[in-house]
């Protein structure tokens, strides 16, 4: 399914509707928080062969990796992921800025030299984003909704932009199935707030279901 088609509608999104789609959000947060405990133990044989493969390549490097972002009103939260870097990749960030390879308030290089060998794997399956099952089930962030920026990335944001972080953010989304990295910033944008105002349960399971088709045959992620 073709989401976006390079043309900005110039989209505007009605806070207080959104705020007030009461029995929408208590049905995704009862959904959400069931889905992930359900998520987070079958796949917890899946978590133990990872970190074992992160250990082994690096002995001395942690399994899990943090971050903070930003979720719904800009509220900050620690965003869990499984290490798909060398350890101090945070302070190399500056030196590859110039090889970014999107517009607008992102960074995505392909082939980002701090990423690792067992890292370049679990990217490319989005492996390494399933610890967020972990945000979703303490309510930082939803199964599907937009990707939570950093905080760096939102100081470029203009109030177009910022709609996007009307809502809570999300481990999966529009972006991730329409292409993910090969989707620039201001695609980016438009298919969030698309899907901020068409949002609903059955859209956030069919957007789960392609989800799982990515993961099967990626398309674009790294």
């Amino acid at each position: 399914m073709k989401y976006f088609d390079g043309k900005s509608d110039n989209v505007t999104i009605n806070l207080d509707y959104q705020d007030k789609r009461y029995i929408y959000r208590g049905s995704k947060r009862i959904f959400d928080f069931v889905a992930s405990l359900f998520g987070l133990t079958i796949l917890s044989p899946l978590f133990l062969i990872v970190a074992i493969a992160i250990k082994v390549e690096d002995p001395k490097g942690p399994v899990f990796y943090s971050q903070v972002r930003l979720g719904k009103k800009q509220s900050p939260f620690k965003m869990y992921k499984f290490r798909s870097m060398i350890v101090d990749a945070d302070k190399h960030l500056k030196e590859l800025l110039s090889e970014n390879e999107v517009d607008g308030a992102m960074f995505k290089m392909k082939e980002d030299p701090r990423v690792t060998k067992v890292g370049r794997f679990i990217r490319k399956y989005s492996i390494d984003e399933l610890p967020q099952l972990v945000n979703v089930l303490l309510g930082n962030m939803s199964l599907v909704g937009p990707r939570p920026p950093l905080p760096r990335e939102v100081a470029e944001y203009t109030e177009y932009d910022k709609q996007r972080l009307a809502v809570k953010p999300g481990c999966t989304g529009l972006w991730q199935i329409s292409g993910r990295n090969n989707v620039g910033f201001s695609e980016m944008v438009e298919l969030d707030l698309s899907y901020i105002n068409k949002r609903s349960i059955m859209f956030d399971l069919s957007v789960l279901i392609k989800t799982v088709a990515v993961f099967i045959k990626p398309n674009g992620a790294y």
